[in-house]
């Protein structure tokens, strides 16, 4: 665990299971109500494909106003679009700043960075990457939204491919949600591909966990 630094943002990291030096990092992103403890505990599974690859999970800026614990990248009490595009935007500095820091704590580019986000963190990554000077290597995003999906062919700034995983009995994001992300992103020009899991609810199951590892795999190394 580190303490909280310059951009505002902490966490839990993994170092790379090899013992070596990092030669890629991974960024997760967590949902509405958790914290940064909620998804590292994917490093040792997808570390058994990437064993180079650090793992940082930060907790979200600001405390959850709809729950007693954990944390929110920003408030869901409002699912209007312009307060999801003004939530998104507040977080976006936080998390770019996060992630320059965290490259240059190890030494590396962004063609060494991949980002994973469920829910929320989902929603916060795909707002965020593409608007990014430099693309990374790939983002997978778990049960999320594209928020503002007209804006981003207008203001991408680099193309890192995408997969999207979804739960078809997603009770707290439908799935239809998967068809507009994916509509807005290749309205863009990003690489999608999706992944639509039945019976699945509101989470990640061993299908989707197996193809985002093999996404990592096949844009991380060589």
């Amino acid at each position: 665990m580190e303490s909280k630094g310059e951009t505002g943002l902490w966490g839990p990291r993994r170092e790379p299971a090899s013992g070596d030096a990092a030669k890629q990092l991974v960024v997760l992103l967590h949902g509405l109500g958790a914290d940064g403890n909620d998804l590292i505990g994917l490093a040792p599974v997808l570390s058994q494909v990437l064993p180079d690859a650090a793992f940082v999970s930060p907790h979200a800026p600001e405390p959850c106003d709809m729950a007693p614990m954990g944390y929110q990248w920003f408030s869901l009490q409002s699912r209007e679009p312009a307060d999801l595009l003004a939530g998104v935007e507040k977080a976006r500095p936080l998390l770019d700043a996060y992630i320059d820091a965290q490259l240059a704590h190890y030494g590396l580019d962004e063609s060494k960075l991949a980002v994973i986000g469920f829910s929320q963190g989902t929603m916060t990554a795909l707002h965020v990457l593409p608007r990014r000077e430099k693309a990374c290597a790939c983002i997978l995003g778990y049960s999320g939204i594209l928020v503002a999906p007209e804006k981003l062919a207008s203001e991408v700034r680099s193309k890192p491919p995408v997969l999207l995983v979804h739960g078809e009995a997603d009770e707290v994001v439908p799935v239809g949600a998967l068809t507009g992300a994916e509509a807005g992103l290749r309205q863009a020009g990003l690489e999608v591909e999706s992944l639509r899991r039945p019976g699945l609810g509101h989470g990640i199951d061993e299908e989707g966990l197996s193809r985002g590892a093999a996404l990592l795999k096949r844009r991380l190394t060589p």
